[in-house]
């Protein structure tokens, strides 16, 4: 799938007018624009679009507190709601149809150290953070203010410090 359907299936989970509303749309559409400028030959013009998109990036980060780069693998479909504190490293698997809510961060716990990867459908709660090298199953949902550090199944449900896997109903 090539950026321009990527942020199709972006715009789609955001409701009408949201480019107005809804800031974090601000922090996908760069992100996009900068993955899309790198999947184009090497030319000129591809150089001064790359360094448009770090001014825009710089920008829309300190706006919005979204910090994500062109670097991280983000499938279609990401839905960012409440913007703000949104931090997300550079090497991190996120899949299609994820929703984060403000305050996530995704990354290592140690310099240098691996970082998780997210499935499909993966909903993380407000100021939950995701950290080190493990997965999130398909369709997981970790609770607000969890600490995730091991990995989650698809379908289950992560809550806590540290987090831990609720039982299924």
């Amino acid at each position: 799938m090539n950026q321009h359907e990527a942020w199709r299936a972006d715009r789609a989970r955001y409701p009408e007018r949201a480019f107005k509303r809804e800031q974090s749309l601000w922090a996908i559409w760069v992100y996009r624009f900068g993955r899309g400028n790198d999947q184009q030959p090497p030319s000129f013009q591809r150089k001064l679009k790359d360094r448009w998109y770090w001014f825009l990036f710089r920008i829309v980060e300190t706006l919005t507190g979204c910090s994500f780069t062109k670097a991280t693998d983000i499938g279609p479909g990401l839905r960012i709601h409440h913007f703000g504190n949104i931090f997300i490293h550079s090497g991190v698997k996120i899949g299609a149809n994820c929703t984060l809510r403000q305050g996530v961060t995704i990354g290592n716990r140690v310099e240098g150290g691996p970082v998780p990867v997210l499935e499909d459908d993966v909903e993380l709660g407000a100021y939950a953070q995701v950290l080190g090298g493990i997965r999130l199953g398909r369709g997981a949902k970790v609770g607000a203010l969890s600490v995730v550090l091991h990995d989650v199944p698809p379908g289950a449900t992560a809550v806590g410090i540290p987090a831990k896997i609720l039982p299924a109903k």
